[in-house]
């Protein structure tokens, strides 16, 4: 873990909010120059800290209408279980999220899909193939209230 200070702290809040700001901008808005701005950013991805910059893409636009969560209860808990079902998870690009959790349920997916017909097919011919699936509920997002990548920095 790597010590943050407030200038780490408002530098990520920045970017955050836009990556695509060059070190330039970003080092005026914080009250730096360009070089210590741009080895602050460095020191930050090089601790893993800043893990990518990406662009996120609107659903809907690109026809990805269809978001479920689906909550999954593995039939067996052994590690080589395990390890092959997250394994799965992570090769079908349907699902965008995959976390273990606590409760009467294994694992909480976030999918998205065009349609709900698109999600019948993932289902049967995807994701009750994944390995050592016992059980899965699905609940569709009716529509989104709110959505960040941002932490609260």
């Amino acid at each position: 873990m790597i010590d943050l200070d407030e200038m780490d702290g408002k530098i990520l809040r920045l970017l955050q909010a836009d990556a695509g700001l060059s070190t330039a901008d970003i080092a005026e808005k914080v009250g730096l120059s360009t070089s210590p701005c741009w080895r602050r950013i460095k020191r930050l991805r090089d601790a893993g800290v800043i893990e990518a910059q990406v662009t996120l893409v609107d659903p809907s636009s690109v026809g990805l209408k269809v978001t479920v969560f689906a909550s999954v209860t593995l039939s067996g808990q052994h590690s080589e279980s395990v390890t092959a079902f997250e394994a799965a998870v992570r090769a079908a690009p349907e699902i965008l999220d995959c976390h273990a959790v606590t409760g009467d349920r294994d694992y909480m997916l976030r999918i998205v899909v065009p349609d709900i017909e698109a999600y019948d097919r993932f289902l049967t011919k995807t994701l009750l193939h994944l390995p050592e699936v016992g059980s899965i509920n699905s609940r569709f997002a009716l529509h989104r209230v709110k959505f960040t990548t941002a932490l609260p920095l």
